[in-house]
């Protein structure tokens, strides 16, 4: 099992520097064909007492084709040498970014995003958790300075999404160096997560992957103390899955999706 087919995804204006090193390496490294997209929102006109000239219009229909066409130049540059085949797709479309990366994702086993820039306008902003909900793919979320993914920890827990995120990542923990699975619990409920990692290790283990196992317990704040398992560990990317609770509990409680949405020092590998 392996990737055969990457999508990275470009924010436009932005130079995208490490979800393209990321990209470039994941790619070199599986053999895989990798897609390029980047989209955008035509100009939100707002009904009300003023207008928006034609000239203003067709001044940022300009500007989109020109950070368009910058967008494919970086991305054919960063992939150059890389031994499947690059292919480009760019939309203005009225629909969420979200929605016209969900729906290109039929043709790719994994998505690599970059963590939006604070300067990026509704425009050309990318809302990662639209994305993760709607993609039926695993997404591989990307700080600035990320390390290239060679030491992984996975983040368990008994869900549905985290059962599907380490399956999607196979591929990832096969050319790992390092896995660690790690299971966050209450007191008293130590023997139960060792058993439980035990039982995940042997399956990795009859897919050629070796893991040790953590079995901590939990300080209350689990998103924080994943965070500094994972510096202890040295870990490259974390792999988890998506709001296993409802994304509303998740807003008003944070979590760790939340934190993992917005990866600072590593990456996060992501599946609903």
């Amino acid at each position: 099992m392996t990737y055969s087919t990457l999508m990275v995804q470009l924010e436009l204006g932005q130079p995208n520097t490490d979800v393209l090193r990321i990209s470039a390496d994941l790619a070199r490294r599986s053999g895989a064909a990798v897609i390029g997209i980047s989209g955008c929102q035509p100009m939100q006109m707002v009904v009300g007492d003023g207008y928006i000239c034609g000239d203003l219009i067709a001044e940022n229909d300009q500007l989109i084709v020109a950070e368009m066409a910058t967008a494919e130049s970086q991305f054919r540059t960063a992939l150059a040498g890389c031994p499947g085949a690059l292919s480009w797709q760019g939309s203005v479309s009225c629909s969420s970014i979200a929605d016209y990366v969900a729906r290109a994702a039929r043709a790719t086993d994994l998505i690599i995003v970059g963590t939006a820039p604070d300067s990026a306008d509704a425009q050309r902003r990318l809302n990662l958790d639209d994305l993760v909900m709607q993609a039926g793919r695993p997404l591989l979320v990307v700080p600035p300075a990320a390390p290239l993914l060679q030491r992984v920890l996975i983040g368990w827990s008994d869900t549905r999404e985290t059962r599907r995120a380490v399956a999607d990542a196979l591929p990832l923990l096969k050319m790992a160096a390092q896995v660690v699975v790690v299971e966050l619990d209450h007191a008293g409920e130590q023997e139960a997560a060792h058993s439980r990692l035990d039982e995940v290790c042997a399956w990795l283990q009859r897919h050629g992957v070796t893991a040790t196992t953590v079995a901590a317990v939990s300080h209350g704040d689990e998103a924080k103390q994943l965070q500094s398992i994972a510096d202890e560990q040295r870990a490259d990317v974390i792999v988890a899955g998506a709001f296993g609770h409802s994304r509303l509990l998740e807003w008003v409680l944070g979590g760790v999706t939340r934190s993992l949405l917005a990866p600072v020092g590593r990456c996060s590998l992501l599946s609903h």
